[in-house]
């Protein structure tokens, strides 16, 4: 009966690692979209899995990697705020936790690089248009240029338009109001609430 027992728990322990490992992979694969290598994003997965914070040492004999590369890796990681140094009272060594909350991940990250976007590229066309204006306004220009002038110009407004949208996405985000539009759903699998 122990044996049994024990060689159950040894296949529920095999199965939890290969979920695991399922969603390691997934996630290493697509952290490219934030930035980050395959490793980085393999270090973030496998810290999403922690749910205790971790030092460096602990990191390094997770994944094998050098204490310089992970240290590297975990600054990385820190700099696009998907892993935040804690304090722990009576711990000299720092410690480190993945963020679990994707919905404030994404808000957080991608807020800031559409924010980026609309204010660099508005600035952009601002001033574009600004010169446009003068080619369209002086009378001794020639008309081919005067068209080409205008041909900008009414392609800078769209541009514009997308502008002012992604500045009204960005505060959709930031007020969380984008979850009124696009409701964050629990689902179920196999009768489990995932939370």
């Amino acid at each position: 009966m122990e044996d049994h027992k024990g060689e159950k728990q040894q296949n529920a322990e095999e199965l939890l690692e290969d979920a695991e490992r399922s969603v390691i992979n997934a996630i290493a694969e697509t952290m490219d979209l934030y930035g980050v290598t395959p490793s980085i994003g393999r270090l973030y997965a496998t810290m999403y899995f922690k749910h205790d914070p971790l030092t460096l040492d602990d990191m390094k004999d997770d994944l094998g990697m050098s204490k310089p590369s992970m240290s590297t890796a975990v600054r990385k990681l820190q700099d696009i705020n998907i892993v935040k140094k804690i304090w722990k009272k009576g711990s000299r060594k720092d410690l480190f936790l993945a963020e679990k909350n994707f919905f404030q991940y994404f808000s957080h990250f991608f807020g800031d690089k559409w924010e980026r976007e609309a204010k660099l590229n508005l600035s952009a066309i601002n001033y574009a248009i600004e010169k446009l204006q003068q080619v369209l306004n002086d009378d001794e220009i020639s008309e081919e240029t005067k068209q080409r002038a205008e041909q900008d110009l009414r392609q800078l407004e769209d541009y514009k338009n997308y502008c002012h949208w992604l500045e009204r996405l960005v505060q959709s985000v930031e007020s969380g109001e984008i979850f009124e539009f696009l409701p964050i759903e629990d689902t179920k699998s196999e009768g489990h609430k995932e939370k």
